[in-house]
């Protein structure tokens, strides 16, 4: 049985690492530009994306993430974001803008589940 669940794991867990991959690029490469023209971060106001460090950037896609796909929390770095950019309405937002958002940080936070499940069967072998 742990074996299967092994099997499945690392599988999720790949299929985490390709699909985070090419969101991320297709992020960077396409629509990183609309996406903070649409959704308007308030960091974006003392300067301009590029000039932040790494990751203030990943921070601020990370808002976007929580304000897009949980937006009626209220607690924690979700309630955070929901607070800082309640000018966003998850609604009216076209998908070209959250899908890659949705890939990106929806499979980091998947992955890192698979990941813990591949470590525990791993560690109690």
């Amino acid at each position: 049985m742990t074996e299967l669940i092994l099997i499945y794991a690392i599988a999720i867990l790949m299929a985490c690492f390709l699909i985070a991959s090419f969101s991320g690029l297709y992020l960077i490469f396409f629509s990183l530009k609309p996406t903070n023209e649409m959704l308007k971060h308030p960091y974006l106001s003392m300067q301009p994306f590029n000039r932040f460090s790494l990751s203030i950037r990943c921070s601020i896609l990370l808002d976007y993430f929580f304000r897009l796909f949980f937006p009626n929390v209220q607690f924690w770095l979700i309630g955070h974001a929901n607070r800082i950019l309640p000018h966003v309405i998850p609604s009216q937002v076209p998908v070209k803008i959250k899908w890659p958002l949705l890939g990106l940080w929806g499979c980091c936070f998947i992955g890192i589940l698979c990941m813990c499940v591949v470590w525990g069967i791993l560690l109690t072998r």
